[in-house]
């Protein structure tokens, strides 16, 4: 049974992870809070592995220098972990809203999932519900 000092801990982990990463462009300082069986999923593609994960977030610092990053919520309930930020990528890229969530297991990010959606196309994406309001 999680305590809720024990999903403290699990969201402080995760707050130094990403503040490593956002404040430096450091990859090295988000790797060392990844547990070596780590795995990333994001919809639509194969869940990817620590290493793959992290050439992949390397290789996607460069074009986007100068991205503008703002966490709004990290919330916290047991080894789960959820932030949620906007995004605005730089040259006057798209503004987009990102949710990632993080499963910690013994003091490590074990697990990842993350969904980008441009802010612009938020309206559109939500023409499913449009029935439900009538």
């Amino acid at each position: 049974m999680t305590t809720q000092n024990d999903s403290a801990q699990n969201k402080s982990i995760v707050q130094r992870a990403l503040a490593g990463l956002v404040e430096t462009g450091d990859v090295d300082a988000l790797a060392q809070f990844l547990s070596d069986d780590f795995v990333h999923h994001r919809p639509g593609s194969v869940p990817s592995t620590r290493r793959e994960w992290l050439a992949a977030v390397r290789a996607a610092l460069v074009p986007l220098v100068g991205m503008q990053v703002e966490i709004h919520q990290v919330l916290a309930d047991g080894d789960h972990v959820v932030v949620y930020s906007r995004r605005w990528l730089p040259d006057a890229g798209p503004e987009i809203a990102v949710v990632d969530i993080w499963r910690i297991d013994a003091g490590l990010i074990a697990e990842g999932w993350e969904i980008i959606e441009p802010t612009a196309q938020a309206a559109a994406n939500l023409a499913w519900w449009e029935p439900a309001r009538r």
